[in-house]
């Protein structure tokens, strides 16, 4: 069953067109990369997908229900789930610096899910756990390291059970050693056959861990397949792309 479709989406900004006739599906369980250059589209497409941009022409369902369009936004019956549609991981942590680690992840499954505050308060407990951040439960966002940030905006995202996890460029503001941290969270949940969507410039992670990768420029689906495909690919600007990073 495919969790998402996206079809034949277009988004501009002052006249400038950022994705072009976009479409694409992702099946539940399923991992999906997109990499591709700066300025290509990558992370429009994820606001997109994520309804923090409204797309200017086709639409976006989930679970097959149309839940944004230009003309007809409106809100799917998916949303009164108490499980999210999506989750969406930024490349900058976005957690409220004011909150404690703990707060931060269940916030939104207690105010916004109106789930049971002990349920919700356990199963943090255990996404911790799982993330390797046990002691940090009643630590702020100022007194962690990138990596650690990065787990507990995963652990955030998680804690909504979100039928899609969204990364945007999930190791882009972290150094090497933190990037494996947070790459080796992102296995395990690949393992567990979480279905997600990563934005991601890490070549090698892209080609070992994805079912599928996306291969993006100029706002346009240039290159699809599985990562043998794509890295195989005889399409110019995609080997062009690949020369800049270590096979």
């Amino acid at each position: 069953m495919n969790l998402l479709e996206i079809k034949q989406i277009r988004k501009g900004y002052n006249g400038h067109q950022v994705l072009k006739d976009v479409s694409l599906s992702v099946k539940e369980g399923e991992i999906l990369s997109i990499i591709g250059p700066s300025g290509s589209g990558k992370s429009t497409l994820l606001r997109c997908a994520c309804m923090l941009e409204e797309v200017d022409q086709g639409e976006i369902l989930y679970m097959g229900e149309a839940v944004s369009a230009r003309t007809n936004r409106k809100i799917s019956k998916t949303e009164k789930k108490s499980d999210a549609l999506f989750g969406l991981v930024f490349q900058n942590f976005n957690l409220f610096p004011h909150y404690t680690v703990m707060q931060n992840i269940i916030d939104a499954p207690i105010s916004v899910q109106k789930r049971k505050k002990e349920e919700v308060y356990k199963e943090a407990k255990e996404l911790l756990m799982q993330m390797g951040l046990q002691e940090k439960e009643k630590a702020y966002p100022y007194q962690l390291s990138g990596g650690q940030k990065q787990r507990v905006a995963i652990a955030r995202a998680l804690a909504m059970k979100p039928k899609v996890l969204f990364f945007d460029e999930p190791t882009s503001a972290l150094d090497p050693e933190l990037t494996a941290e947070v790459l080796k969270v992102i296995r395990t949940l690949a393992e567990k056959k979480i279905t997600m969507v990563i934005v991601t410039h890490e070549m090698g992670f892209a080609k070992e861990i994805s079912d599928r990768i996306i291969f993006m420029e100029n706002g346009w689906i240039e290159v699809e397949g599985t990562p043998e495909q794509v890295f195989k690919t005889e399409h110019f600007r995609m080997k062009e792309f690949l020369k800049g990073y270590a096979k």
